[in-house]
């Protein structure tokens, strides 16, 4: 990465994204990402997009070096739970990579959406291509792609509004013993890798995540949690931080040795918002896929809580 400067000139009251699209060679959406993946400070202190940045405020962006990639279609086989002119909302399997990165540019949903569809929004690039939102490798479910630069911007303000209300299905580590809460504390990167989040007041931003259990085991809880906000590996870190981590988070905790797929156990089981074109709100459900039912199963047959 390469790490660039920039001293906010006399008389500007423009937001964080309009001032560096105008003073650098980045567009406004690529700061928007840099800001969403906590790449861009100002005073030292993890920005926003939509700041408001005033004379003599520092900016500095860790600006990851450009690469060129061919990104391609490929016929990879999709579970589409919605469809129409604007939008398509998909069952996302567990191992696939939402789009394409370094190390993982084949197989990635944006490659099948890319092969599935005439046509996906372009406000992300080249890269990511109808991507509005993302979920880990490893969680499986809701996920919606646009198809147009309206419908994009529309799904994207919802998310910032939080009116698209996402809905996710975990079993974590451990008996919870209260049957409802909410975990307030800041997400920001790990210094000591950067491959990982972790509840910090240093660099960080708000994060809530609100929890109900649905039932207890001897060795573990299944939750349902909803999104006040939307970090970076927000519902892995705060389980962790809580000493509850997700089963089968290797980065925040340990394999389950129940299972033999990899990974946490997380599904985005519902996704609810307002359909850009005709106003309509839409609730979109992902069974349980099979890896979870196994589990589950496995943990009834044990003595419960």
């Amino acid at each position: 990465m390469a790490k660039q400067t920039w001293i906010v000139s006399e008389g500007s009251k423009d937001r964080l994204d309009k001032y560096l699209s105008a003073n650098s060679e980045l567009s406004r959406s690529r700061v928007q990402q840099l800001a969403e993946d906590g790449l861009i400070f100002v005073n030292d202190k993890v920005a926003k997009s939509a700041l408001k940045v005033i004379e003599g405020d520092v900016i500095t962006c860790d600006v990851p070096e450009n690469q060129t990639v061919d990104v391609v279609a490929e016929n990879i086989p999709l579970d589409i739970l919605y469809e129409d002119s604007d939008i398509i909302v998909i069952n996302k399997t567990k191992g696939m990579v939402v789009h394409p990165a370094v190390g993982n540019y084949q197989g990635t949903l944006v490659n099948a959406l890319l092969y599935h569809c005439k046509d996906l929004s372009g406000i992300n690039g080249v890269i990511r291509p109808g991507i509005v939102h993302r979920i880990d490798k490893d969680t499986t479910g809701c996920i919606v792609a646009c198809k147009n630069d309206k419908a994009h911007e529309s799904i994207a303000k919802q998310i910032e509004n939080k009116t698209c209300h996402r809905i996710y299905k975990t079993i974590v580590v451990g008996n919870i013993g209260h049957d409802d809460g909410m975990i307030d504390a800041p997400i920001g990167r790990d210094p000591r890798d950067r491959q990982r989040m972790k509840v910090t007041d240093v660099n960080s931003r708000e994060a809530r995540t609100h929890f109900h259990v649905l039932e207890r085991f001897q060795t573990a809880t299944y939750l349902e949690c909803s999104l006040e906000t939307g970090r970076t590996h927000q519902i892995r870190v705060h389980m962790k931080y809580i000493n509850h981590p997700v089963m089968g988070d290797e980065k925040y905790g340990k394999r389950c040795p129940y299972m033999d797929t990899q990974g946490q156990v997380l599904h985005a089981s519902e996704l609810v918002l307002v359909h850009p074109t005709t106003g309509e709100e839409m609730t979109f459900h992902a069974p349980l896929p099979d890896y979870f039912e196994r589990l589950l199963e496995i943990l009834r047959k044990g003595r419960k809580a």
